[in-house]
């Protein structure tokens, strides 16, 4: 886990204990079954405990971590079933949002468009999978914005945060950039095409890439993943 230093020589808050722990999960530094304390990290952030555990609570709810009384917290470990509630209620809100953002996309929204698709490729030519997965949500909020519903990208932003570890898994290992981006491109042309079936058809076969990606970590890191019941 990275060095916390002070945050502008203020005292650090729940917010930046927060934002750090959920970038080291997401980011896996922190991996599926590891365990933190809150002593721990209390002590690098130079506070109480009570930040630490408020920050410990919203990761919790978050399903990020699994807090268990007398007994050490860890880093919550993939879940097929969240996995495939995350992936039905994301396909259904982001297959509305792509058939009103192709009835409503004007020449600003394409040039918007234009605009993320050209920051991702960047992201690929420096090799900044971080980078990326800010830009992903980028584009997907950008659709959401075209098509006027602000609001989806909070339900699609919440179920990402469900997978995006194993979107990282994929991305950093696999080095499926180039592919996500071209299911972008398709998506987007489709979008300022006003062609909504179209879109909807490529924003689905961009949202089945993860399936090969679990199978594969399913297969070499078993034990990132919850025992399945019996």
């Amino acid at each position: 886990m990275a060095q916390v230093t002070p945050i502008g020589g203020r005292r650090p808050r729940v917010d930046d204990i927060f934002n750090y722990l959920y970038d080291e999960i997401v980011s896996l530094r922190l991996r599926p079954g590891d365990k933190i304390s809150e002593a721990e990290i209390a002590s690098r952030f130079g506070v109480s405990r009570q930040p630490v555990r408020d920050a410990f609570s919203r990761l919790d709810n978050m399903d990020l971590l699994l807090i268990r009384p007398q007994r050490a917290t860890e880093v919550k470990r993939f879940s097929t079933v969240a996995i495939q509630r995350s992936r039905f209620v994301r396909a259904a809100v982001e297959a509305e949002v792509l058939r009103r953002a192709a009835a409503e996309c004007d020449a600003e929204g394409a040039k918007l468009l234009d605009a993320c698709l050209e920051r991702q490729d960047d992201a690929i030519k420096r090799e900044d999978y971080g980078a990326f997965t800010l830009l992903d949500y980028e584009f997907h909020q950008t659709l959401c914005e075209i098509a006027k519903v602000r609001f989806a990208f909070e339900v699609i932003s919440s179920e990402k945060a469900n997978v995006d570890r194993l979107c990282m898994l994929g991305l950093s290992k696999e080095h499926r950039m180039p592919l996500l981006v071209d299911d972008h491109r398709a998506i987007s042309q489709s979008v300022k095409d006003g062609d909504a079936e179209e879109a909807v058809k490529h924003g689905m076969i961009h949202l089945s890439r993860l399936d090969s990606t679990i199978e594969a970590i399913y297969e070499n890191h078993a034990n990132y993943f919850e025992p399945e019941a019996p």
